[in-house]
């Protein structure tokens, strides 16, 4: 309590900050101390004002200076709050900086990274320093991935303890991307050879668990217990999955966890698959993968009519000790209206609530897991059983 504030939010005059902004306006309890910190104090101010057009309360938030690139001033912010999350993509260009920082100062630090390489690379050269200092280093914390970690959490509850547990988790969503999202996927897709370095490096210096075996394998599949085509999703999903099963015992002592996209209709799950390979193909070439990120901005997204109709929902099927378990996790528009919601939510989590005393590169899962999902519940995502039976 030192500190000047319980959360600050950097990067929120983007497509996905703004609207975390908007979450923590009208969301934040009574006496959170929370701010907007970025490099443009002119959008700042904007967004201060739109936000208290509506919210007159949010005329007070502070404005913090913060360049992603100028380490000083990364370092007074890290010092100066409880919890920093960034919404500053693509990552593994934008992020490190403040990885750094949170690490040094002892600050929990949140983003909403789906990039593998990023998440790696802050793992090997952050989590030690983290241990030392308590931080909370905790990525994913949007759609990409709390949803399905928590989801495979709460399944993982409905099972017998101490048995081998099998769980895939099967996608559907209907949403639309923004600008800031093409952005990191394009960034993504383009280091396949930097991402494959980063995961061995990792690899040699993170520990493993002992007498317990986790395992993520993939493989295309028509699905009949959910009546669709299960097409692998090349996603950072299983590896967050992987990890919360790798740092709890409550997963058992052999986990699978398979994680799909669910494609009712043969043509259309063909066409995915092409379309996603022919985006990867096209990434490689820089003057293609400027021409594609053109095409949506970074700061653009879909409207609010748009995410209006938007929803997702994740089918888990899990099985184990004699038991077989459907659990679901379904909420509104997935890419910005819910990772807004569960990004600010868990920086009050984070800031807030009663938690495991653990520090270092975290899951959501492990840093939060219950506290969070009840978190989510309250604030209107859907964590239900939909079907459970002895086998």
């Amino acid at each position: 309590m030192d500190r000047a504030h319980d959360v600050v939010l950097v990067g929120a005059t983007g497509f996905a900050g703004a609207l975390t902004a908007g979450y923590l306006a009208r969301h934040a309890p009574e006496g959170c101390r929370w701010a907007l910190a970025g490099r443009n104090p002119a959008g700042l101010r904007e967004l201060r004002a739109r936000l208290a057009r509506t919210v007159p309360s949010a005329a007070g938030v502070p404005l913090l200076h913060a360049d992603v690139h100028d380490p000083a001033s990364l370092r007074e912010l890290a010092r100066s709050t409880r919890v920093l999350a960034t919404t500053v993509g693509p990552y593994v260009h934008h992020g490190l900086g403040l990885v750094a920082a949170c690490a040094e100062a002892g600050t929990d630090y949140l983003d909403l990274a789906g990039e593998p390489e990023f998440v790696d690379t802050a793992y090997v050269r952050h989590h030690a320093r983290a241990l030392e200092t308590g931080a909370r280093l905790v990525h994913a914390c949007g759609f990409d991935s709390v949803p399905h970690d928590l989801g495979v959490q709460f399944t993982v509850e409905q099972l017998p303890e101490g048995s081998p547990l099998r769980i895939d988790g099967f996608v559907r969503t209907n949403a639309a991307f923004s600008g800031g999202t093409l952005a990191s996927t394009l960034t993504a897709l383009s280091r396949g050879p930097q991402m494959v370095r980063a995961a061995r490096e990792r690899r040699a210096v993170e520990p493993r668990p002992s007498g317990r075996r986790i395992s993520t394998p993939t493989g295309a599949r028509f699905a009949p217990e959910v009546g669709a085509w299960a097409l692998p999703l090349p996603t950072l999903d299983p590896q967050v999955v992987a990890r919360s099963a790798a740092a709890l015992d409550s997963y058992g002592p052999d986990f699978r966890y398979r994680h799909y996209a669910a494609v009712r209709r043969l043509p259309v799950a063909l066409g995915s698959v092409l379309g996603v390979a022919g985006v990867a193909a096209a990434a490689q070439l820089p003057a293609v993968r400027r021409w594609m990120s053109g095409r949506l901005a970074p700061g653009e997204g879909p409207s609010a009519e748009r995410r209006a109709r938007s929803w997702f929902s994740v089918r888990f099927v899990g099985e184990g000790g004699g038991r077989r378990v459907c659990t679901e996790v379904c909420g509104g528009d997935p890419g910005y209206d819910e990772t807004a919601k569960i990004l600010a939510e868990s920086a009050l989590s984070l800031a807030f609530d009663e938690l495991p005393a653990r520090a270092g590169q975290l899951t959501p899962a492990v840093a939060m897991g219950p506290a969070l999902r009840d978190r989510l519940v309250r604030a209107g995502l859907r964590f239900r059983v939909a079907a459970q039976r002895a086998v």
